[in-house]
């Protein structure tokens, strides 16, 4: 077969025109032909065509050939090509036998699925030299099933009559009539969620759920199809049934991204479907500041300018007061214990205080003590009791700073591509850093025991959290940041040009618009959490009966929190370096007496 580019542009007609011609090969015969030289050249025709077919929203293309094995090759060059959308209308004219016919548009995609139909010429049975051509078209859905429809047919000498009930280029996908729809999931906490129910004859059913689940079954109801999802054993495969069309489409959000476009297209972007990542909490570690804690940086900055202040002035004060500047009451030390000993709210004695404005300014500094210290003290209570966390990690710079690895599902090979790609040097330091774990479960489970973090989708991991990573007290052991990866847009994987995408993507907006996706999430997420609390009171009661003989009372105790190293490691710090500095001080009195025992 040998592509002869025949191209006429009827400029002056009121609806332009192209013509493309297709001719079998001139060398040599037709059984040596090579068949891939055919189909390469037939495919770059196509391709040619479809450049056209991209230049006006609404075409109709028309193809002239009573070759079967030619129109079998069409209809997949078409389809790899991608040639038809539903808004282009596809005519073929031919003569063929009905029942050949009829085999043709059932088998091909292009033909049974796609806005087409047949124009086959037949013969007047008792009329030489005279034809009739009868209009077909293939519905794939019709009460009866799939079958080819007559729906209308011309002759010369009754003109062009339209069946009833029937009309030109009829629409296929507004009514399934109950049939079976093949579409491809795998469970995507809260998205799509599987169970098996064990029957009473010891069958087992599986049960399906989730938001999206429900956004399907609520387009099912509409449109009357039964869903059934075909056995897929990773996201690979859930993706490529829809590059095959072996599924309608894969009815879990994945996110849109340019690469994966050359795969398969995408419905209504019915989701903001961020990336983003999940760590655990930040715990506490010992730490000497819990004494430094209670006051802020400036009141403590104060309090130290207040106490020298005062140290001067009551030093100044007494030795103007006593006559004897030598004296062991009036020296430097001894005023130097005063004032501390009050700031440390320890009874001393005041010999050295004997005139009014030495009193004054005692009083003064008392006052001022107490007022600080029961400050102090409050805080300080409070400060050990409800320590202050390290900050957490909430954007992607973080991330990148402070976790060496980050894990992601199965699915993260194509996004770790992307960020290799990307010309951001984070988002390139973050792929250094990624690698792939079996399941998300496991990423969540791995963050919680080591130092990592976990990249997902935030609906999933809020979901799992919920459900298996939280305390009694209802907080979770992780946390998902504030900032996303990768903030997005989400929708179900369709086959390229779906004629079907029209109708999908109509009644997906009714859902959205209506609220009802988000209600579901919003009760997906309570369910997770009451069944999170049930799941942990069932443990703690469990727990209770194995205990037997503990009275109410052990129970309540241990229920206190208890005070660990990481609250009291700054009491005992300051006491072990109290003892050093003593020590240190006994030895250079034992030293210094030695030395003048000597001399």
């Amino acid at each position: 077969m040998q592509y002869i580019n025949v191209y006429t542009d009827f400029s002056s007609l009121l609806t332009p025109m192209a013509i493309f011609e297709v001719l079998p090969g001139s060398s040599g015969s037709s059984g040596s032909s090579d068949n891939s030289s055919d189909e390469s050249e037939l495919d770059d025709a196509v391709a040619e065509v479809r450049q056209l077919r991209k230049l006006s929203p609404c075409v109709t293309l028309l193809v002239l050939s009573d070759d079967p094995a030619f129109l079998t090759s069409f209809a997949e060059s078409s389809l790899r090509g991608r040639l038809l959308v539903w808004a282009t209308r596809l005519l073929v004219v031919t003569r063929l036998p009905l029942q050949e016919l009829r085999r043709l548009l059932a088998s091909s995609w292009t033909f049974s699925m796609m806005n087409a139909m047949v124009l086959n010429q037949e013969e007047q049975l008792g009329q030489e030299m005279s034809y009739r051509y009868s209009i077909y078209s293939h519905l794939p859905y019709t009460p009866e099933g799939p079958q080819v429809l007559r729906v209308a047919s011309w002759s010369l000498s009754r003109g062009l009559i339209v069946a009833k009930k029937t009309s030109l280029f009829p629409e296929k996908f507004t009514n399934f009539y109950g049939s079976r729809v093949n579409v491809t999931a795998l469970p995507y906490t809260p998205h799509w969620v599987e169970d098996v129910v064990v029957n009473a004859d010891g069958t087992s059913t599986k049960i399906y759920g989730g938001t999206d689940y429900f956004l399907l079954s609520t387009i099912a109801e509409a449109l009357n199809f039964s869903i059934h999802v075909l056995e897929t054993s990773s996201w690979d495969e859930v993706a490529t049934r829809v590059e095959e069309r072996v599924s309608f489409m894969a009815t879990v959000f994945h996110n849109v991204l340019p690469q994966r476009l050359e795969r398969y297209d995408y419905s209504y972007t019915y989701e903001y479907g961020s990336l983003d990542f999940c760590v655990a909490m930040p715990g506490l570690r010992p730490q000497w500041q819990s004494l430094y804690y209670p006051l802020s940086d400036l009141v403590w900055v104060c309090v130290l300018l207040v106490l020298g202040l005062v140290l001067v002035s009551l030093l100044a004060l007494i030795r103007l007061d006593w006559e004897d500047k030598k004296s062991s009451t009036t020296g430097f030390g001894r005023v130097a214990e005063t004032v501390f000993g009050i700031l440390m709210w320890q009874s001393v004695v005041l010999n050295a205080v004997r005139n009014n404005g030495t009193r004054v300014l005692v009083m003064a500094w008392m006052l001022f003590a107490f007022i600080v210290g029961t400050a102090y003290r409050g805080n300080l209570t409070a400060a050990l009791t409800l320590p202050k966390y390290p900050p957490r990690v909430e954007t992607l710079l973080q991330l990148v700073s402070t976790f060496e690895s980050v894990t992601m599902p199965p699915f993260g090979t194509e996004f770790i591509k992307f960020f290799k790609q990307s010309d951001s040097g984070v988002y390139k330091a973050l792929a250094e850093r990624m690698h792939i774990v079996p399941s998300v479960m496991e990423g969540l489970q791995q963050a919680t025991e080591r130092r990592e973090a976990h990249v997902a989708g935030r609906r999933y991991m809020e979901q799992n959290i919920a459900k298996y990573f939280s305390l009694p007290d209802g907080r979770g052991k992780l946390y998902v940041g504030r900032e996303s990866l990768l903030p997005g847009i989400s929708a179900w994987p369709l086959p390229h040009d779906a004629p079907y995408r029209r109708q999908l993507d109509r009644l997906m907006m009714a859902v959205i618009e209506a609220g009802l996706y988000e209600k579901w999430s919003e009760d997906m997420l309570i369910q997770a959490r009451k069944e999170s609390r049930e799941r942990l009171k069932k443990q703690a009661k469990d727990l209770q009966q194995d205990g037997e003989g503990g009275d109410a009372e052990e129970e309540s105790n241990a229920k206190i929190k208890a005070l660990t190293i990481v609250h009291m490691q700054g009491p005992l710090m300051l006491l072990v370096f109290g003892l050093l500095l003593a020590f240190l001080g006994f030895a250079a009195e034992l030293v210094a007496v030695a030395l003048v025992s000597r001399m």
